[in-house]
């Protein structure tokens, strides 16, 4: 083994026969569902997934156009120890262009992404909130901006890596979790609306990562073994915090780290530190394990307390999506509809129903639900399907179980 291998392991690639090769094109023109030569925007990113998704919608016979995004100075990502492909996205992606052979044009959206997504992270962290950024990029940069460019490039559709299906019922389009599961990515989705989701396309919703990858080398992409991306992308170093810091040198000031019973346990210093159902760090001890149940940045004050403290009764939804069959996510919270509930993409959806608690869509659980935090999405699916994504919003407010 190289040492490049010691430090990137090279991803499980599934051989890929002609055949199999056959049937991932004939899947993907099944996906875009559109004649043979019609233009399609690919959305590339320089990673395996997106370059595969370019690569098949050329052999199935589009007139493909591949687009990248430059979203943050990709020189520093080139200073971040152990990263294998850093800083290579936009050469991977203009390269396996050229290899595909389909034009390729590369789109400054540093300014666009500072606003929409940088800034609202650092804003998010200071209100005391657990933000999900790939959210927020997909919900303007690229699920909006993009498919305003992809229009005036005169295509009919845009096609994404993203594993997430989408299907068409009675005329309309519902998304719906890819076929493997484990790479599904429908909770980062929920706020694609149903006209976006009209012009959008995801090719890999009936393949799994290896089979994807060994795509990629059946084809002689170079990028068949690139490691998956696994920080936030416009954090290289990882470490989020000293970006808050520089953005946000308020979240800094000190404060009391406070107990549910009103003893004040300590100080910290700086309240962007701490994120709801953290547990390590907190340098204070009682001779019970203490958890970040609250946060109160008014007052730069940190609450813990015992782990049943962080068992949630129901949350209150803001930037609501609806994808169900209702008319609006009002009509069905009116209803009582059931859902699940999933607040956290490495974690099960759980059973609920929607509710209208004064005029605000909430969410309240068949059963408490564990360390949810405001900021976070909360995606809500079908219990009679459970693989259809019915829409959600970003989290606003809980209750805690009484």
């Amino acid at each position: 083994m190289t040492l490049a291998e010691t430090i990137c392991p090279i991803p499980a690639i599934a051989p890929m026969s002609d055949g199999d090769l056959d049937g991932a094109v004939a899947a993907a023109r099944a996906a875009v569902g559109l004649p043979v030569g019609a233009r399609v925007v690919a959305a590339m990113s320089g990673g395996v997934d997106s370059t595969v998704v370019a690569a098949l919608l050329k052999k199935a016979g589009y007139d493909v156009v591949g687009v990248t995004l430059q979203l943050y100075d990709h020189g520093q990502a080139l200073k971040k120890k152990g990263a294998c492909c850093a800083g290579q996205d936009i050469h991977d992606a203009r390269l396996a262009a050229e290899t595909i052979g389909i034009p390729h044009y590369v789109l400054d959206y540093e300014s666009r992404f500072r606003d929409a997504v940088i800034d609202q992270f650092a804003d998010s962290y200071l209100r005391g909130e657990t933000p999900v950024p790939c959210i927020r990029c997909n919900q303007t940069v690229k699920f909006r901006d993009l498919l305003d460019v992809a229009r005036d490039l005169g295509a009919e559709a845009m096609a994404t890596g993203h594993y997430v299906r989408r299907a068409v019922t009675d005329g309309r389009p519902q998304m719906r979790k890819a076929i493997d599961h484990s790479r599904d990515q429908s909770y980062f989705l929920f706020a694609t609306t149903a006209e976006q989701l009209d012009f959008l396309r995801f090719p890999l919703a009936d393949l799994a990562k290896p089979q994807v990858r060994g795509v990629a080398a059946e084809l002689g992409l170079r990028i068949a073994a690139k490691p998956d991306s696994q920080d936030i992308c416009f954090v290289p170093s990882g470490d989020y915090r000293t970006l808050i810091d520089r953005l946000r040198p308020q979240g800094r000031e000190a404060g009391e780290i406070v107990h549910l019973d009103g003893r004040v346990l300590g100080t910290h210093g700086g309240i962007t530190d701490y994120t709801i159902g953290q547990r390590r760090g907190l340098n204070v001890a009682v001779g019970e394990p203490l958890f970040v149940v609250r946060l109160e940045p008014e007052a730069r004050r940190v609450v813990v307390g015992p782990r049943e403290a962080l068992l949630t009764g129901s949350l209150t939804l803001d930037e609501t999506n609806w994808l169900g069959d209702e008319p609006t996510i009002e009509a069905a919270a009116d209803a009582g509809r059931p859902v699940l509930a999933r607040v956290r993409s490495t974690r099960d959806p759980s059973a609920a129903r929607l509710a209208m608690q004064d005029g605000v869509v909430s969410v309240v659980f068949d059963s408490g639900e564990e360390g949810v935090a405001p900021g976070q999405a909360c995606a809500l699916y079908d219990p009679a399907d459970p693989d259809r994504l019915l829409g959600g919003g970003f989290i606003k407010a809980t209750t805690a179980v009484v």
